[in-house]
């Protein structure tokens, strides 16, 4: 059988094509049909040829939709359950899923020096993604998150616990935000507005979430956010004033290494220096933001730090950061970890994440959709596909 599938076909190359449908391959495995897919910031780094990512692979590591067949080892999973991925594919029970970091599983990463794994992600294992009609799950019982009688009609806010909404949350765990907390965002693409709207539900006081982007922005201000726009203002100043000198208690890194100024050069460091001003003596800063070992493209992005950039290094101010006392948490996140407790938030009706959403389109426009969502162009803030041709 043949189904249709958005894939990699070279830098800011993508093309809808049919691929064979997934098949069972292990007693473990499950094979769900997608509804629901989100384009990802993540996606963008191998849509630009940032990374290693292979000519003829699907992308997609956001995925949500009905489970069609399972293998003879599954038990909780049944046919016409909805369920929602998380973006990590682990096992459940090597050394780091027994402790809960399933973000580096050691089982489903295929190189012994290396840990974790995703769909459709760069060097985080073979398997394709889900902007696809189907999609093979491994481990289903455990990676699966099954979900509840609204989960047809509430897919765009479900689905966001595939990778924004536990990402966000993630950061801000890193960060140790907690209620009353003074906390600055960096980034105010999907996962920075995740991890603004996050810092909220936890009942910070006050939440800056600093980009260049009004759209974006403004986007922040709905959920009473400050935005800072950093064309014209300075986030350490600003925030330094506001708090008596001292700065934030706390700030997330939701940008990565394509970090840049207003020109759209490149510089990797520009993000993390600028939290690490932001940020009081002994705060915590969450980062998020993707960073890679190698960027062989960052010679030409950022020459005013070349092959230091290529060999995935960055040039941080450690000096300001050890006077200050600070800590940071670095990583993807371990979905599995939160996606539970925000699912019942939005069964609740105490958390909308689909707020984020600014289009749904279907699968075979997906080409003209990572065009505009990699140009930022007005407007385009979170972008959901559906391969079944629903929404």
């Amino acid at each position: 059988m043949i189904m249709k599938a958005a894939v990699y076909e070279g830098p800011r190359n993508v093309a809808v094509e049919e691929k064979p449908d997934p098949r069972i391959e292990h007693p473990c495995d499950a094979i769900v049909k997608i509804t629901t897919t989100n384009i990802c910031g993540s996606d963008l780094h191998m849509y630009e040829g940032r990374t290693s990512f292979e000519k003829g692979r699907i992308f997609g590591h956001e995925n949500l939709g009905q489970v069609i067949e399972v293998g003879s080892a599954v038990r909780k999973l049944k046919v016409g359950m909805y369920v929602v991925l998380p973006f990590n594919i682990a096992c459940g029970f090597c050394k780091q899923c027994e402790r809960g970091l399933t973000n580096y599983c050691l089982t489903m990463q295929p190189e012994p020096s290396a840990a974790g794994a995703a769909y459709g992600f760069a060097d985080m294992g073979p398997y394709q993604g889900g902007q696809a009609e189907f999609l093979r799950v491994p481990y289903a019982d455990f990676n699966a998150l099954r979900l509840g009688e609204d989960a047809e009609e509430r897919q765009t806010d479900y689905v966001m616990l595939a990778d924004i909404f536990p990402t966000g949350y993630h950061a801000t765990e890193m960060a140790d935000v907690k209620p009353g907390d003074q906390t600055v965002i960096y980034g105010a693409g999907p996962v920075g507005l995740m991890a603004a709207y996050s810092a909220v539900i936890k009942g910070a006081g006050r939440v800056w979430v600093c980009d260049f982007h009004t759209d974006r922005l403004r986007k922040a201000e709905e959920i009473g956010a400050m935005p800072i726009d950093m064309r014209e203002q300075d986030p350490g100043e600003v925030i330094k004033e506001a708090t008596l000198g001292l700065g934030a208690d706390n700030g997330c890194e939701c940008v990565g290494y394509q970090a840049h100024d207003p020109s759209g050069h490149e510089d990797a460091s520009r993000t993390m220096n600028s939290l690490i001003e932001s940020v009081r003596f002994t705060g915590c800063i969450g980062v998020v933001g993707v960073f890679v070992r190698e960027d062989p493209a960052g010679r030409e992005a950022q020459p005013q730090i070349g092959d230091f950039e290529a060999k995935g290094k960055v040039p941080i101010d450690w000096g300001k950061l050890w006077f200050k006392g600070q800590q940071i948490g670095t990583g993807q996140a371990p979905v599995k970890r939160y996606n539970r407790r925000l699912r019942d938030l939005i069964a609740g009706g105490k958390a909308k994440p689909s707020w984020v959403v600014s289009h749904e389109l279907p699968l075979d426009q997906a080409p003209d959709a990572y065009d505009h969502f990699d140009r930022r162009d007005e407007g385009w803030t979170k972008v959901i596909l559906h391969p079944d041709g629903s929404g």
